[in-house]
């Protein structure tokens, strides 16, 4: 069955959202997992491989049929996608762009860090290394659900066509994969909405992050507001799925000690707030 509406997901972005995210990062890390480095399409050319997911997906799994169409470009809502990516250029330099420099790292450290302070407490190999992992499994369990709908719906991403600026090189992945849905958006909510269990009393912190980490794709030029939604409401899913899986759920349960312990250090450091 076909949802008729990504209402379960929220608003779109607001220019209040997108001036009030989190303080940008100083820098950008490679992430930690063991793999291979290489260009990832996305927006980062220090992307290291995840492990593999937990998702087999041995029962059907739907994305485009979940999701539905993208809008089309004369519609209401497909022009006020364009005239997002149009207004948006203008954060070109300032701490909203910086930010979304940092959030197109899926690498683990830079997520881990914004994470960990929307959390207070340190997520990172070292302090959480059952977590650390869980998280980037989800970021490979992510690739595999979203990728047959932007197979299916081969959108254009918001640069394709002209000049204006963007936060992450014109690469050619720019050009040739889909734009809807948005693979950060789904990872971000999806990582917001699996953390928010385990930190129950930040919650609505983590959640914020976990949608501002989407946001941060149409700042940067390469998402429409519709395609963080089509991701958002993707993430939902997949988080049910996990916790049907054995492993995820151990892991889980391994994830709540670490917590414990690394908040018992006290909070993380270098965050504002």
């Amino acid at each position: 069955m076909r949802f008729s509406s990504l209402a379960l997901v929220g608003a779109p972005i607001s220019a209040a959202l997108l001036l009030t995210a989190c303080a940008p990062l100083s820098g950008q890390a490679p992430g930690q997992a063991q793999g291979k480095t290489y260009a990832q399409a996305g927006g980062s050319t220090t992307w290291t491989k995840p492990p593999k997911g937990y998702l087999t997906l041995a029962e059907p799994f739907d994305a485009p049929d979940i999701v539905g169409p993208p809008p089309e470009p004369n519609s209401p809502r497909g022009k006020a996608d364009r005239a997002a990516y149009d207004d948006t250029r203008k954060l070109a330099g300032t701490p909203a762009w910086d930010k979304a420099i940092a959030d197109a790292d899926l690498s683990g450290a830079g997520g881990f860090k914004s994470f960990s302070c929307a959390a207070k407490v340190t997520i990172s190999p070292e302090k959480t290394p059952t977590l650390a992992n869980l998280l980037l499994r989800m970021t490979d369990d992510a690739g595999t659900i979203y990728r047959p709908a932007k197979q299916a719906f081969s959108r254009p991403r918001p640069p394709v066509g002209n000049n204006k600026p963007i936060c992450v090189p014109r690469e050619t992945w720019i050009e040739t994969e889909g734009s809807y849905p948005s693979g950060h958006a789904l990872i971000g909510w999806s990582w917001g909405l699996v953390l928010a269990e385990l930190v129950p009393d930040r919650a609505a912190q983590l959640a914020a992050r976990g949608r501002a980490f989407g946001d941060s794709r149409v700042i940067c030029g390469v998402h429409f507001p519709s395609d963080l939604e089509a991701g958002r409401l993707l993430g939902g899913v997949m988080v049910s799925r996990l916790h049907a899986d054995p492993a995820f759920a151990a892991d889980l349960e391994k994830a709540k000690a670490e917590i414990a312990a690394s908040r018992a250090d006290g909070p993380p450091a270098g965050c504002e707030g």
